[in-house]
């Protein structure tokens, strides 16, 4: 049919489709990038805050933390890590949308604040990452998290592989899944990522391990430069629950918080 159409005629048939095939690709290009592009979520209203244990799912620490929260009028709930919390990570991030989904279903909320203490910190950003969370975080802060391995979890894995589970193996420094989170953005559009770390930290190895590139980055020493506390104190420590406070407030980032220090 195509070839009994006189010439001018086919030339004509030729240019309208090359037109829609161009449209089509046109209009696919920009499906997919528009996909992959998250929002900023608004600063403005804090949601619900959404606490992360840290490796082994004890939720001791962090339900201290969640009990001063709500004393100043949050609505915190201590997530519960899948298995003994020793299990994969991105497990673990996969079970922290369903509970954040159904967080935002009671609250009627469209954003929560994450707070992810130790290997929470991670499970938070692989939310953020490949779990849609960036479209459902106002805030990420981290606390003491080991978001470049800890060299405590490599050691472990080469003198005691028997007794680093999976989620040891991946905090290690040179583990693929760290390897592949930190690779480009560490801090993708969405939230805001906030690091809250301490120089005397004794589990993470380095603790500058807890820096994130693009994130708002401090030191409990550079609030409270006597505050001696180490990994476990974090989310105990009045400091620290001084600054998390400062942090989950609406505006822009705080930088300096007045808080309740310690001596050491």
């Amino acid at each position: 049919m195509f070839a009994s159409l006189a010439p001018a005629r086919r030339r004509l048939v030729l240019v309208v489709l090359a037109l829609v095939v161009a449209a089509a690709v046109a209009i696919t290009v920009v499906a997919v990038v528009g996909g992959d592009d998250a929002k900023p979520v608004s600063q403005q209203t804090p949601g619900p805050v959404v606490l992360v244990p840290g490796y082994g799912g004890s939720t001791t620490s962090v339900s201290a933390l969640a009990a001063f929260l709500r004393e100043h009028g949050k609505d915190a709930t201590v997530f519960d890590l899948p298995g003994d919390g020793r299990g994969d990570l991105d497990a673990q991030a996969r079970s922290l949308g369903n509970t954040v989904d159904t967080i935002l279903a009671r609250t009627k909320a469209t954003s929560v604040d994450v707070i992810g203490y130790s290997a929470g910190g991670v499970v938070a950003r692989l939310w953020v990452r490949s779990h849609g969370g960036a479209a459902r975080a106002r805030h990420v802060i981290s606390l003491g998290s080991p978001q470049h391995g800890t060299d405590v979890a490599s050691l472990a894995g080469t003198a005691l592989p028997g007794a680093c589970p999976t989620a040891c193996r991946q905090l290690a420094t040179d583990s693929t899944l760290l390897a592949g989170l930190n690779a480009g953005d560490e801090t993708p559009a969405g939230p805001r990522f906030v690091s809250i770390w301490t120089t005397h930290d004794d589990v993470v190895l380095p603790p500058s391990s807890a820096r994130l590139h693009g994130a708002v980055d401090l030191t409990v020493q550079s609030v409270c430069p006597n505050d001696p506390v180490k990994h476990e104190g974090l989310p105990t420590d009045p400091a620290v629950q001084a600054i998390v406070l400062a942090e989950l407030a609406a505006g822009p980032p705080v930088t300096r918080v007045p808080a309740n220090c310690i001596s050491s």
